[in-house]
């Protein structure tokens, strides 16, 4: 487009005297603008050139808004923006940047799944129950319709997922233990181990009223004793009769060693001494049963032989007494002499029945809120979806969105003892253990969400409605690693796993 600039014509029709000035002036008149023409040239130029660089902006935002995000590719790996893409704009929103992101990303994640478990429940072959409140679908009989998804039992086909169900020791039974169970074909073990695909432990909020008041311990003998199998393969027997040799005055209830009418109702009975007898009848891990649990619910500090890691179940460090090993016997006497005979010290161990117990022992108990079927359930569909997860629909599945400089990452996360997730998001600057904690807390305050324990747990110790994360932890961790032992070594670590899972998935405890 070209712009032509006239000078204005100077017409004198008069031919007066005053011609020869007129024309001086005139002459005068056109040098100027003679002189100022290369100036209003350059103008016109930057003008073309202001003009057409509109035009180019503007079509360099239609652009940007036709690609807004920069994608990685199906295998999720990082590709470089194109220099033409990289486009920085003065006064851009982050934020709205961010939340863009996070709404495509929404969109595009969901992929629906082939099988919905409400209208078609995990069908698992054994018992007779319809699981009504359970998070999935959840159903155990038998129907020859239907191929079980699972089944109670010694699999009887290569392609059957059997499932190995005990609260027994594996000091007792040996199929129960994990590697043995596996070699025998077992896809699923359910025991009381913590290790195991599905704990089935004795602890529950319903079943035991742990928070029960104490009452005033009367009795004169320090301990009680409820021991009826004298042919256990420990040395439950031999710790018994060494506290007694130690002058530890014991009131036995059971066939071993009885002396004491053992028509009563042990739990009664137990709220009336100082120390209960809590011998087990095996020193095997996670191995805790109602002897433990009996002792908690009266308030008589249980003196324990048993599982090794024993203080994983307490209520408060200080709240049990172990005899490791025979050896032990004689300091446990002192302890037991010590605090029966000091209120203030004794007191200390029975604290947590005021103060409430810790986190940990809320954690490890809140898991039986879902009963042990229901967790079966969950666990089988969480392994269907799982494996559905690697057809060609799921793999294309972005899981992260780059705009500019900032990337935005797709995570999901439910509730132990819940089935469906729930989509959060974390970004490359703040990629750090502490941004998912804040994520995942303003995601379930968001939706006011309830955690699972809350209609079981005693009312002294569900707390107000403020949510507190105990842990989070990678799906499919066992419940030993979750409550104990694993942990992302740092916030590069946690970085790492979310750069080489795409759309990890966590679950969280609440407590």
């Amino acid at each position: 487009m070209g712009i032509t600039i006239r000078p204005s014509s100077i017409h004198d029709d008069s031919h007066n005297s005053s011609g020869a000035s007129s024309s001086c002036n005139t002459n005068a008149t056109k040098k100027r603008w003679s002189n100022l023409m290369p100036f209003f040239v350059v103008l016109v130029v930057l003008a073309e050139i202001a003009f057409l660089g509109r035009l180019d902006i503007a079509k360099n935002a239609a652009l940007l808004a036709d690609s807004f995000y920069q994608f990685t590719s199906p295998s999720w790996s990082s590709l470089p923006a194109a220099a033409g893409d990289e486009v920085v704009l003065s006064g851009v929103d982050r934020r709205s940047e961010a939340d863009g992101c996070e709404k495509w990303l929404e969109r595009e994640d969901s992929v629906e799944y082939s099988r919905d478990f409400e209208k078609e429940p995990i069908l698992v072959n054994g018992g007779d129950q319809d699981w009504k409140s359970c998070a999935v679908g959840c159903k155990f009989g038998f129907n020859s319709d239907k191929k079980a998804d699972a089944t109670f039992g010694s699999p009887q086909l290569p392609e059957t997922v059997g499932v190995l169900r005990s609260m027994e020791s594996a000091q007792y039974y040996a199929e129960n233990s994990m590697d043995l169970a596996r070699r025998r074909g077992y896809s699923i073990v359910m025991t009381t181990s913590l290790s195991s695909d599905v704990p089935a432990g004795y602890f529950s909020w319903a079943e035991y009223d742990i928070m029960a008041p104490l009452e005033p311990k009367t009795e004169k003998a320090l301990a009680a004793a409820f021991i009826s199998n004298c042919g256990a393969r420990n040395f439950r027997l031999q710790a018994l009769e060494a506290l007694e040799k130690a002058d530890i005055k014991i009131d036995s209830y059971g066939n071993c060693h009885r002396n004491r009418d053992g028509r009563v109702e042990k739990v009664q009975a137990l709220k009336r001494y100082k120390f209960s007898l809590a011998f087990e009848n095996s020193n095997e891990e996670d191995y805790v049963t109602e002897k433990f649990l009996q002792s908690l619910v009266a308030g008589s500090v249980p003196v324990v032989v048993g599982a090794p890691n024993i203080q994983d179940f307490a209520p408060s460090p200080d709240s049990l007494l172990h005899i490791r090993e025979l050896k032990d016997v004689e300091s446990i006497a002192k302890t037991m002499k010590y605090l029966a005979g000091n209120d203030e010290a004794y007191n200390q161990t029975l604290r947590w029945k005021f103060e409430g117990p810790s986190d940990s022992f809320k954690a490890l108990v809140d898991m039986a809120a879902v009963h042990s079927s229901c967790r079966l359930c969950i666990y089988l569909a969480t392994k269907i979806r799982e494996k559905e997860e690697k057809r060609p629909v799921f793999l294309k599945r972005p899981c992260k969105c780059t705009r500019s400089l900032e990337t935005v990452y797709h995570l999901y996360v439910r509730e132990r003892g819940r089935f469906e997730m729930e989509s959060i998001f974390l970004r490359s600057s703040k990629l750090t253990l502490e941004a998912l904690e804040l994520a995942v807390l303003s995601k379930f305050e968001s939706l006011k969400h309830v955690p699972i324990w809350k209609p079981e747990r005693p009312e002294s110790i569900r707390g107000g409605d403020k949510l507190k994360i105990y842990r989070i932890y990678p799906v499919g961790k066992t419940q030993k690693e979750a409550l104990y032992t694993f942990r992302f070594e740092g916030d590069a670590n946690f970085s790492s796993h979310i750069e080489t899972n795409p759309c990890a998935k966590f679950e969280v405890i609440f407590v």
